[in-house]
């Protein structure tokens, strides 16, 4: 993590937008903290696609980012705490990159599956997001870590993960694991408009991982082609992080 942090990573994007550069840090503070959570025992599962593909199932406004000609869809599962009034619970999206109109480098969701209904409603009314109500377990055993889920009603559980796996040692980051991680803006759609929220946190503490086992259908759910070949496997134990307050870009 040396002379690489210093300058953008070498991503390219589907228009002629100019975008930001890519460091591990938040390119600023936030001037108004909305909420402030605690993530952990987070996998980054990330595949690579035609940009194409992933292009369609973005709003106007929004250009798919890749990295080397490449196109990325991640599955993240982890845990939430210390949400304000809302006990701790399990978190699953389906996510890609995009840029947005002024350069900003974001994240764009597909969908969340989030095991407390109070925490899928208000992310819903207050972010505009596509959290869906699931029943989900986290548990770390014989250094291993076990996520599963299934969605509730009205999704009688047809859509589900079950994926394992075993976090490894940090090692030196690539530029391309700084942009799959490295996301500090989230972009919604609010009545056919672009709203964002900005997000602030330290440099991510990465370690790469090994996939034990994986069974899942959420990617195919967001309305995507199965996702071919072995993931880019990252883990994080720990991470503080502060969201803002979301509005119209």
């Amino acid at each position: 993590m040396c002379s690489a942090l210093n300058r953008p990573a070498e991503a390219v994007t589907e228009s002629r937008i100019e975008a930001q550069p890519i460091t591990p840090w938040a390119p600023r503070p936030l001037d108004r903290v909305a909420m402030r959570q605690t993530w952990r025992n987070l996998t980054f599962l990330h595949w690579s696609y035609e940009p194409a593909v992933v292009a369609r199932l973005l709003p106007p406004g929004l250009t798919v980012d890749t990295f080397d000609g490449v196109a990325y869809v991640g599955l993240i599962p982890f845990e939430i705490h210390n949400l304000r009034g809302i006990p701790h619970f399990p978190e699953t999206n389906v996510r890609t990159y995009v840029v947005g109109p002024d350069g900003s480098r974001a994240v764009w969701f597909f969908s969340l599956d989030a095991a407390r209904l109070l925490a899928v409603i208000g992310a819903r009314a207050a972010y505009h997001l596509p959290y869906f109500w699931a029943k989900m377990q986290v548990a770390a055993e014989n250094e291993t870590v076990c996520y599963t889920s299934r969605r509730k009603w009205p999704h009688l559980g047809r859509h589900f993960t079950d994926i394992v796996v075993k976090p490894g040692v940090a090692g030196q980051l690539t530029e391309r694991d700084h942009f799959l991680t490295a996301r500090y803006r989230l972009y919604a759609l609010h009545r056919g408009r672009l709203a964002c929220a900005q997000i602030e946190h330290d440099p991510w503490p990465l370690t790469h991982a090994t996939l034990i086992k994986l069974d899942q259908n959420l990617i195919e759910a967001a309305g995507l082609p199965t996702a071919q070949g072995a993931p880019l496997v990252h883990f994080s134990a720990e991470l503080n992080v502060r969201i803002g307050y979301i509005g119209l870009c």
